[in-house]
């Protein structure tokens, strides 16, 4: 028989954050579950007694089934697996959700997922869902049992499955293999990462909330002196599945690739170090944002379960996959994705090509403070909404002075890098470092991923570049960028100047047996997700040449003249459009889906460019990256929080990403807009969909811009908020201000806004004011009669 595993010894460690496993929710069939309190006994002397909140959801169609256990993200709870536990239990699982020690409604104190605290207690649920007359035993008697989950509740998967043979089979998404160099890579604290997590579960006077003690007199030692000691990192590799037993459990390991908490190479390590079958997927998302590519994850861990804890013969992932953007969609201008894969996990790095580097030896700047900093990736920035408002509004990427830069030659074919690409280099003293990958072309820089990996060197030492798979264009350059800081990290305060060579080419990996089953998208699809898009904007983009500013139109908020965009089917997106929109107006912007809306109001905040037409706000031509889009504030795509944040904290979180003044935000008016009472110091995870939409929308109005944009500003509100929604877009226009709203409500539109403008099939058809548009009719009518007569 299989032998429980029993825990001794003592450690310490710190953090991780959360996320949903990635599921659908389909399914017709009720679920059967029950809430239960399950006792565990765990601390390094097996004597502490904590209670664990669980969720037991019993299999569907069968007496019987395999276990599986779903762990849920750092400052989430076992409810936040509950759509996935019914997607499972409809597929015959027996599923087990439980809130870790510290969160929710369990009891105990927070230990990072220690072998002496959350490892003993996933062993004993093991012991738990045993017994229960719902689960499969094997021939020894001992549970068929899986785990899955993200972050923190992919680390404990990873975990439990080295410590407790009786786990048959995981998959563990965006976590990590080293906690030591996940939160201080190359020696470097990853101080916003760990502020958030650490103060995000603060309690009133308690510094680090249900933290065990230990812990938070650790973290708040390091992030004062920006130095983690080698005891310190010991602490953290405890807590990783590095200094585990080896893993013999068949392991799906899914890894995003927007992730500047858990980089793809902390997936790579997991692989390397798996002793049971391994599958490897790295996806667009990640702690950072980005696709959720639920539908194939999904696929993908069901049949991992159903082979290895059913043994049925089905497809599942190969060695290695990843996911790659394939272009847009013709209809509706949204992405479109499409994995390559490989039937071996390939020894990334191995074998690369070397491309030589142009560039002599540079002087760059460590400033006093370090500050001002650069910025590569703002922890959880492409999970905040409306930011597009920051478009040469905050910091440049790479600070002036403070970046060495080299680069190759153009390329004369197109190169697809996968992996972690390597170059050498030599500093005249020790300095700490952040080295970025951009792709050069025509049009400008754009950073190939928004991640900067930290290092430190004194003299010559080859050093890594983030991890990535992205495709350069034929005849674009590699720049390899080394900039003295990043907002992320903690840096020297003590100013420098710094003497950077690099002595060796750029060496750079692929995996060749991948197939890619369409084409490169264009560059702007795989840097960022939308959200996170804004902030980067002036160095994302090709630009185009620069247009004047036209004085004459200096106090008009917008003019749009001749605007067209198509996709490379020669769908027409948007056709020649013109309408302009004047100081206090609410302006209603109409349509059936496919009209343009999104795609036009994209093109406003500078996420995309125009094909041809200009537009102008305030007299200056909108470029990706125009210092004028400070003056925009917007709201598209729904609304997007860190869900362990507080409403409050996630809207500070977003000011201080801009890089402009605290008292610039307008704090205080702007949550009169939110208007959420006590609810806006709860984590914005317990708000309903009308609460979010509010604060979006809040999130939009800080440092009350001149134009504010607002994507369906009602969706998620009752009737009494819609009608407070109206009076404040009423009363902020009315201010001298402007609003543009684009809605499906036509009622709301009819009573909020003063012009119309209707759109259809990409073609403005009818604009004016609304008295006029509307004849004494209802605007329903109306609309329905205009789109019809304009083909839409």
């Amino acid at each position: 028989m299989k032998r429980r595993w029993v825990a001794g010894g003592a450690a310490v460690g710190v953090i991780a954050v959360g996320g949903g496993l990635l599921w659908g929710l389909g399914g017709e069939p009720d679920v059967q579950s029950e809430q239960v309190r399950v006792g565990v006994v765990d601390g390094p002397k097996n004597d502490q007694h904590v209670e664990l909140d669980a969720t037991f959801f019993k299999p569907v169609g069968t007496a019987k089934g395999p276990a599986v256990l779903l762990a849920h993200g750092f400052g989430g709870e076992k409810d936040d697996m509950a759509g996935q536990a019914r997607t499972l239990a409809r597929r015959g699982y027996a599923v087990l959700t439980w809130s870790a020690r510290g969160f929710g409604k369990s009891g105990g104190e927070i230990a990072l997922n220690s072998p002496d605290y959350e490892v003993k207690d996933t062993s004993q649920l093991i012991d738990w869902v045993a017994r229960r007359p719902e689960v499969v035993l094997d021939r020894a008697g001992d549970p068929k049992v899986g785990m899955a989950g993200p972050s923190y509740g992919g680390a404990i998967s990873l975990l439990t499955a080295a410590y407790d043979p009786r786990v048959d089979a995981i998959v563990p998404s965006i976590t990590w293999n080293d906690l030591s160099t996940a939160l201080v890579p190359g020696g470097v604290f990853k101080k916003l990462w760990a502020g958030l997590f650490f103060t995000g579960e603060s309690k009133g006077s308690t510094a680090c909330g249900r933290f065990l003690p230990e812990l938070c007199t650790m973290y708040q030692r390091v992030a004062e002196t920006g130095i983690a000691t080698p005891a310190d990192l010991e602490v953290l590799r405890r807590r990783s599945p590095v200094t585990a037993p080896g893993i013999k459990a068949p392991t799906l390991l899914v890894q995003g690739q927007a992730d500047s908490l858990f980089p793809l190479d902390q997936a790579d390590a997991n692989a390397r170090a798996a002793e049971g079958p391994v599958s490897v997927v790295w996806f667009q998302g990640g702690h950072d944002g980005g696709p959720a590519e639920s539908t194939r994850l999904s696929g993908l861990t069901v049949n991992w379960f159903d082979r290895y804890l059913k043994g049925r013969d089905v497809e599942t992932a190969p060695a290695f996959t990843v996911t790659r953007a394939a272009g847009l969609d013709s209809a509706n201008g949204q992405l479109s994705i499409q994995a390559a894969t490989d039937d071996r996990y390939p020894e990334l790095g191995s074998d690369p090509a070397e491309l030589p580097l142009e560039g002599r030896e540079q002087a760059v700047q460590n400033p006093a403070g370090g500050v001002p900093a650069s910025i590569s990736a703002v922890p959880g920035l492409g999970a905040l909404s409306g930011l597009s408002g920051l478009a040469g509004g905050g910091p440049a990427l790479d600070m002036p002075g403070q970046a060495a830069t080299f680069q190759t030659a153009p390329l004369t074919t197109a190169l697809r890098v996968t992996g972690q690409p390597k170059v050498r280099i030599r500093t005249d003293r020790e300095a700490t470092l952040f080295a970025k990958l951009y792709d050069v072309g025509p049009g400008g820089a754009a950073p190939a991923r928004l991640l900067a990996q930290p290092v430190k060197v004194n003299g010559e030492a080859e050093i890594a570049l983030p991890s990535l798979d992205y495709e350069f264009a034929r005849g674009h350059r590699l720049r390899v960028v080394l900039v003295t800081t990043d907002m992320g990290f903690s840096s020297p305060v003590k100013p420098a100047t710094y003497r950077i060579q690099a002595v060796s080419g750029l060496s750079v990996p692929a995996v060749p047996g991948l197939t890619t089953p369409a084409p490169k998208p264009p560059a702007w699809v795989w840097i960022m997700p939308l959200a996170a898009l804004a902030i980067a904007a002036g160095l994302l983009f090709r630009r185009r040449p620069a247009a004047v500013f036209d004085p004459e139109l200096a106090d008009v908020p917008l003019r749009i003249t001749g605007l067209t965009k198509a996709y490379k089917n020669g769908f027409r997106a948007v056709d020649d459009l013109s309408f302009g929109v004047d100081k206090g107006q609410v302006l209603g912007l109409l349509g059936p889906n496919g009209a343009g809306k999104t795609t036009t109001l994209r093109m406003l905040m500078g996420l995309i460019h125009p094909d041809a037409g200009e537009i102008r706000i305030f007299g200056h031509p909108v470029t990706p990256g125009a210092p004028v889009l400070a003056r925009l504030g917007s709201f598209v795509e729904g609304p997007g929080f860190l869900p362990h944040l507080t409403g409050r904290d996630n809207l500070d979180l977003y000011w201080k990403a801009t890089g402009r003044p605290a008292e610039e935000a307008r704090l205080e008016e702007a949550l009169e807009v939110a208007d959420l009472g006590a609810a806006l110091d709860r984590a914005v995870r317990t708000y309903s969909q009308g609460m979010r939409q509010r604060l979006a929308i809040a999130q939009a109005m800080l440092g009350l811009p001149d134009l504010l944009v607002l994507d369906e500003p009602t969706n998620g509100l009752d009737p009494p908020q819609i009608r407070e929604m109206r009076e404040v877009l009423v009363r902020y226009a009315a201010g001298g201000r402007t609003v543009i709203v684009s809605s499906h409500l036509l009622s709301e539109v009819e009573q909020t806004c003063t012009h119309v403008v209707v759109m259809a099939r990409g073609r403005k058809v009818a604009d004016g004011t609304t008295a006029d548009i509307v004849g004494g009719r209802g605007l329903e009518d109306v609309f329905l009669e205009i789109i019809g007569t304009g083909g839409g």
